[in-house]
């Protein structure tokens, strides 16, 4: 690791470990806050871990909790980082759900794609793959999303911890090729526990990395 590299987690460490806070639910785009300061967004299936490694990346055991009912909330939640305010990460409701009714369905996917197209100040969007599933079509639909709204966007693997060393290996070279296909994608992918604290370093520098490019 480069001292860049290391100056660059200590800053994201020292950030996340300042004030964050729940500010607000928008089930419109009319909700949305002002655009004032830059966006992180993170998207994944429905039960991927995203409420987990949101308060896992934020050292805050209950913060995401407000978006933790797979299937019913079809909302984006804000969270402010820092004080003076530096970043919002934003939480997009979980896509794939299969009880979810064509209607709810579909008003994600206009709040979503409205939010990806309109949106200024998002910097990137973080997208969760399960480790031990790898990449599904339903994760192939999101990323055609974010590649034809031209938003940067990152792969980033979850619950790495349950799965053996040589598999998460493979899954990880696995998705780093799908990410190569991709016109939008970054080409690191970052495997990450939530429940071991694995990875999330790396994902702090590469959130505060993104919102100050």
């Amino acid at each position: 690791m480069s001292a860049d590299d290391r100056d660059l987690e200590e800053a994201a460490r020292k950030l996340f470990s300042g004030p964050v806070s729940f500010l607000k639910s928008a089930p419109e785009l009319k909700f949305l806050p002002p655009a004032t300061v830059p966006e992180i967004a993170f998207a994944g299936r429905s039960n991927v871990g995203k409420s987990s490694l949101l308060n896992r990346l934020t050292n805050r055991s209950g913060l995401a909790r407000t978006s933790n009912r797979p299937g019913r909330t079809q909302e984006l939640n804000f969270f402010e980082v820092g004080e003076p305010l530096r970043l919002r990460l934003v939480d997009m409701p979980g896509y794939g759900f299969a009880r979810a009714p064509k209607d709810v369905a579909r008003k994600w996917r206009w709040l979503v794609n409205d939010y990806l197209r309109g949106r200024q100040v998002l910097k990137r969007a973080l997208v969760l793959i399960d480790s031990r599933h790898g990449v599904k079509e339903i994760d192939r639909e999101i990323m055609k999303m974010l590649d034809d709204t031209a938003v940067s966007y990152r792969l980033v693997l979850t619950k790495a911890d349950k799965i053996k060393a040589s598999a998460l290996e493979a899954v990880q070279a696995e998705t780093e090729a799908e990410a190569r296909k991709r016109p939008a994608a970054h080409p690191e992918v970052i495997a990450t526990s939530s429940e071991k604290g694995l990875g999330m370093d790396r994902l702090r520098a590469a959130v505060l990395e993104a919102a100050e490019s």
